[in-house]
């Protein structure tokens, strides 16, 4: 009988060519997990999940946090709904969580956090360039979970983010900032739910990026060890 592999619930936008799904799922398979993709409009999830991923895309409506529309953002107010309907469900299930660019905000959000819905007029040291290369360091607190994932502390990532953590959501820690001083990644205190502000899935040929994946399937296994 062939192993089974833990499922993962990744969520993501209505696309044509969801190529931030497609390199997730490539990321997921190099660890030994298996995905299956969540958006609006699409099938049910209606499967026992081992662990959840909340994909990068459009900023999330400054409603969830009492700011305006930015007229600069584009907003999927579908995708927030699906969302964060997807978190409160499983936040107190025990299963890994991996916020991933605005993913990490909605955790945040969904924590009674707030946002900074625009953060490019106060860029000072880091740039507003979107881009999927590795473009400006960040700085990772050695004693946290995601420090305890990746070497070295500093790291070198790519940069798709307009919004930014603000006010930080009940129960979590800033583990990562940028030379600007935003924050770059969070988590909980006690549980594997872990937000990066980059994108990793972009970054498979960088060890510190693998091994960001490596550790969510640590987390999948251990969780599943203790459940039987």
């Amino acid at each position: 009988m062939e192993h089974q592999k833990p499922l993962i619930a990744v969520t993501g936008p209505r696309k044509r060519f969801p190529v931030g799904w497609w390199a997730i799922r490539f990321n997921l398979w190099l660890v030994g997990l298996k995905g299956i993709y969540i958006y609006p409009g699409g099938p049910q999830l209606d499967q026992e999940i081992d662990g959840l991923i909340i994909s990068g895309g459009d900023d999330i409506h400054p409603e969830h946090y009492g700011d305006p529309e930015n007229e600069r953002s584009r907003y999927d107010p579908e995708r927030d709904r699906l969302e964060m309907t997807m978190l409160e469900n499983y936040l107190e299930s025990g299963i890994p969580i991996l916020g991933i660019c605005r993913g990490s905000q909605l955790l945040n959000i969904v924590a009674k956090g707030s946002l900074y819905s625009d953060i490019r007029p106060d860029r000072k040291m880091t740039p507003n360039k979107y881009t999927a290369f590795p473009v400006k360091e960040v700085e990772v607190s050695e004693e946290s979970q995601l420090g305890h994932c990746v070497t070295p502390s500093k790291l070198v990532v790519n940069s798709l983010h307009n919004q930014a953590v603000k006010k930080l959501g009940d129960d979590l820690i800033v583990t990562a900032r940028d030379a600007d001083g935003f924050v770059q990644a969070i988590e909980h205190k006690e549980r594997f739910i872990v937000g990066v502000q980059w994108h990793p899935e972009y970054l498979p040929y960088l060890s510190s990026q693998r091994d960001i994946f490596k550790c969510f399937a640590k987390a999948v296994t251990k969780n599943n060890l203790c459940d039987k």
